[in-house]
């Protein structure tokens, strides 16, 4: 049943039974209350105003005109901005009113200053609004989103519920990496909003608040509002600079103070015209400075001390405001009021802003005895959002939250936090993992490091799987947390190695250079304490960092530090993937028979069992059968075209997600070094492999799986060779700007030289072509001798007598290359050079000599772009 006044609050559309008269505890005679059947939906999560809109016409007319636009389906993203208590929410909720009267759905979320770490938990609050899932069981929502996107794909779905977290827990979810569970779930979403026929307003308060995961996805999906029927209504405060708020396309509305004559309108309406008022609304007028809501908390303030009198616009003024202390700032108008609470509604305040900007009953009985509600949105602090099935509330304004929280006194805001995270832990066992990351920055407020640590640590391991950038965001919470801990803490060192090992193992899987200081920091700390495992598992993903930048030749002199600490440890499980890693850092170097050795003893310490040592995206196995096919076949040993397609069908089959960055090595190394030939088969592959990825692999293994398209491609002629380097142009692009695969911009530069030199851009290629010479002798790899090829042939095509020196000189320095000797791949390319410039010297009898053994040798080791090069050799 509701009392007369909270059923006027439920809204129009709440549907009431009859007036009755109830007798209820407390009261001594009966009172009319009215019984609840049903509230439709859920009332727009927008703060309540009880002021007129003053002073924002222009801007209310620009948002009105961008509904009207987005209606017609030439969707609008709006940011406004604006310092605190300007107006931004106002307004937007002023624009939601006009789009709510059309009918039109309103979707929001907001950011909170304390969530700002937790991922996704703004962008799943947008989603659950979006999909009206907000307050019904699990198996109704579930049913609610499938008939909103009919059609979708059974994988995409189930990862659009698990997301929003409805998911029924007896599905398992797909193999599919956390990158590309990011790309579906952004194609499903900006698909359903393309697709949808209805127009919404979606509204993103507090923006400077957006953890990055939600930034991410929502950014994505702001890229399709131009194509939809939406408008999107972004608020934020000046300084932030964030991804929402460089959306190409957006318009932007700032907002500034109120001027005397608006502030005047206002003020008037809410303290009247009576002449003892008069001096008072100048100094509130004055101390305002144009914010309205500042102006608003001020004549509260002055009517809860007592000094104004009377109904709002009608109020009197005790002594004419001679002598009345105005508030300073904002800031003390609002703790001024909070101070004025009878104690069990300060309590209750206190408790609420520990939870957050929303808040329920529930949480707040957990945390506290008391939960005094009434006079709390009698004061206009906090407002009621939502009725059924479970009341909700929220603060009037951010600020209100912020004043109260940190009005407190510390010890006792850390035990409402320290209460907050044993409901969060308790309440929902299941959903632990999933709100690790809030249960420790709950835990952190609370000043329990030790528990804060080992929650971001769960935290990050349960994100691994979903974000590597926010499961690495948690480790990164969880290292500064390990610094805080007092210097005697037994716990202390421990814990400042754990997670800067996780950071260092994880980061080749990310964008940017590489952290030398990190690394160099983890090894110290893990060697002081002896923690050899730390330090190997560092170590590791250090080695693949430096291998993926570029860095050859110090990733393999650090691999072989690896293999010496893994030696020392004597774990099976934790050398096999290392050793694999090991391996594959040696052959990038031309270390080819330390290659072959490592990968061969990482497969003998693996036996039978093909999974042993296996991870999300891994398979050590994988790995050390595809090095040593490639280390094989650089030595010439006799099968090592079997060891290929063997080591191809075990990472289709075993390691499919991370097949692309394993199968460099056939698709790039061997086709670049001449051993296979890009024949249709071979693109069919590569064309299998970017679907693959496209659907389920990370973004590395999707960067890889493009490249390789595009050097096979390059490798073919006419059509395929354009459109190939077309995209080896764009791979370039993306692995510089990224700095993830260094060697494909080599690589990349390599063809594009080739293609200066065919158009007869002979300075072009040759100054390409040099840089890459040059800066692959300096950090190792194979861009030295797929440089050197390059530039030998194009000193030859254009012919000169200087260019003949030239390549002579280049042939030279190929002959030199710092490579382990008996590496035929090497001998079988520098006989066709020779053969080249000898042609170009017109040195018949030698030419033919060279042609006529690298023919032979071609054929005898089964090269087979070789033999199709040196058929062609007349």
């Amino acid at each position: 049943m509701l009392s007369e006044s909270t059923a006027r609050l439920v809204g129009d559309d709440a549907v009431l039974g009859e007036r009755r008269l109830v007798r209820i505890k407390g009261a001594e005679a009966a009172v009319p209350a009215f019984e609840l059947r049903s509230v439709p939906g859920r009332r727009p999560e927008v703060n309540s105003w009880t002021s007129t809109f003053i002073g924002r016409e222009w801007e209310l007319s620009a948002l009105t005109a961008m509904l009207d636009r987005s209606i017609s389906g030439h969707g609008c993203v709006v940011s406004v901005v604006g310092p605190p208590g300007i107006g931004k929410s106002r307004l937007v909720a002023e624009a939601a009113k006009l789009a709510s009267h059309r009918g039109i759905q309103i979707a929001s979320t907001y950011c909170e200053s304390h969530t700002s770490d937790v991922p996704f938990r703004v962008a799943v609050r947008l989603l659950r609004s979006v999909w009206r899932v907000n307050g019904l069981p699990d198996g109704v929502a579930r049913d609610v989103v499938r008939s909103r996107v009919p059609g979708a794909d059974a994988a995409d779905l189930l990862l659009l519920l698990d997301e929003l977290g409805i998911r029924d827990s007896t599905e398992p979810l797909p193999d599919i990496a956390p990158d590309a569970r990011r790309r579906r779930l952004t194609a499903l979403v900006n698909s359903s909003m393309v697709a949808r026929e209805e127009p919404a307003v979606f509204v993103i308060e507090d923006a400077h608040w957006i953890d990055s995961t939600s930034e991410s996805l929502l950014s994505d999906v702001l890229s399709v509002v131009p194509q939809a029927s939406a408008l999107v209504l972004i608020t934020y405060r000046p300084e932030y600079g964030g991804a929402l708020s460089r959306n190409p396309g957006a318009h932007t509305i700032a907002l500034a103070p109120l001027d005397d004559s608006q502030m005047g309108g206002l003020i008037t309406e809410l303290l009247g015209r009576h002449p003892s008022v008069a001096k008072l609304a100048a100094r509130v007028t004055e101390r305002a400075s144009g914010n309205p809501f500042f102006a608003e908390e001020i004549i509260r303030d002055l009517t809860d001390r007592g000094v104004l009198y009377g109904e709002r616009g009608n109020r009197t003024c005790t002594n004419g405001a001679a002598d009345v202390e105005v508030p300073a700032t904002l800031q003390a108008a609002i703790a001024a009021r909070i101070d004025r609470l009878a104690p069990t509604a300060k309590l209750t305040l206190n408790a609420a802003a520990v939870i957050g900007l929303r808040f329920d009953e529930t949480h707040l009985l957990a945390i506290s005895d008391s939960a005094d509600l009434e006079p709390l949105i009698g004061a206009e602090l906090i407002y009621q959002v939502m009725f059924t099935p479970h009341a909700r509330y929220a603060f009037r304004h951010p600020l209100i939250r912020t004043v109260a929280y940190q009005s407190q006194l510390k010890f006792a805001r850390a035990e409402l936090h320290r209460r907050l995270a044993r409901s969060l832990e308790g309440r929902d066992p299941i959903s632990a993992e999933a709100n690790a990351a809030l249960i420790a920055e709950h835990l952190e407020a609370a000043g329990d490091l030790g528990d804060a640590f080992g929650w971001h640590m769960r935290a990050g391991a349960w994100l691994i799987f979903r974000n590597i950038h926010a499961a690495r965001s948690s480790w990164q919470r969880a290292r500064h947390v390990a610094e805080r801990l007092d210097a005697d803490d037994p716990r202390r060192e421990a814990m400042r190695i754990a997670p800067r090992a996780m950071l260092c193992a994880s980061a080749f899987r990310t964008e940017g250079g590489v952290d030398d200081e990190e690394f160099t920091e983890v090894c110290r700390l893990a060697e002081e304490a002896g923690d050899k495992v730390s330090l190997a598992m560092a170590t590791a993903g250090h080695v693949m960092m430096l291998s993926l930048r570029g860095r050859h030749h110090e990733s393999s002199r650090l691999a072989t530090e690896l293999v010496g600490v893994l030696d020392s440890i004597g774990d099976v499980g934790l050398s096999i993937p290392m050793l694999a890693q090991a391996s594959t850092a040696k052959l990038a170097n031309y270390e080819v028979a330390e290659a072959l050795r490592l990968s061969q003893r990482a497969l003998d310490l693996a036996g039978a069992n093909p999974h042993i040592a296996d991870s999300a995206v891994e398979t050590p196995l994988v790995v050390a059968t595809i090095v040593r096919a490639a280390a094989r076949m650089c030595m010439g040993v006799a099968g090592w075209r079997r060891d290929i397609e063997q080591a191809t069908a075990m990472c289709r089959e075993l390691m499919p997600i991370g097949a692309p960055l394993a199968l460099v090595w056939k698709y790039a190394f061997c086709l670049g070094a001449g051993t296979l030939r890009p024949d249709d088969a071979i693109l069919r592959e590569v064309d299998e492999l970017l679907d693959f990825a496209e659907e389920r692999g990370d973004d590395l293994s999707l960067e890889c799986a493009r490249f390789l398209r595009g050097f096979v491609l390059s490798q073919r002629k006419g059509a395929d060779r354009s459109l190939g380097l077309s995209i080896l142009v764009k791979s370039r692009e993306v692995a510089a700007q990224q700095r993830s695969m260094m060697v494909f911009v080599s690589l990349a530069d390599v063809e594009i030289a080739r293609e200066k030199a065919g158009s007869g851009d002979f300075e072009g290629a040759i100054a390409l072509l040099n840089e890459v010479v040059e800066q692959g002798l300096a950090t190792g790899g194979v861009a030295a001798s797929y440089g050197l090829n390059a530039l030998v042939e194009a000193h030859l095509q254009r012919g000169t007598d200087a260019d003949i020196h030239a390549a002579q000189v280049g042939v030279d320095r190929f002959a030199a290359l710092p490579v382990d000797p008996g590496l035929v791949w090497i001998e079988i390319s520098l006989l066709r050079l020779r053969a080249l410039l000898a042609r170009a010297m017109r040195d018949d009898t030698g030419y033919r000599d060279f042609r006529d053994r690298y023919r032979t040798m071609a054929n005898e080791l089964g090269f087979e772009g070789h033999i199709d090069t040196a058929a062609a050799m007349s």
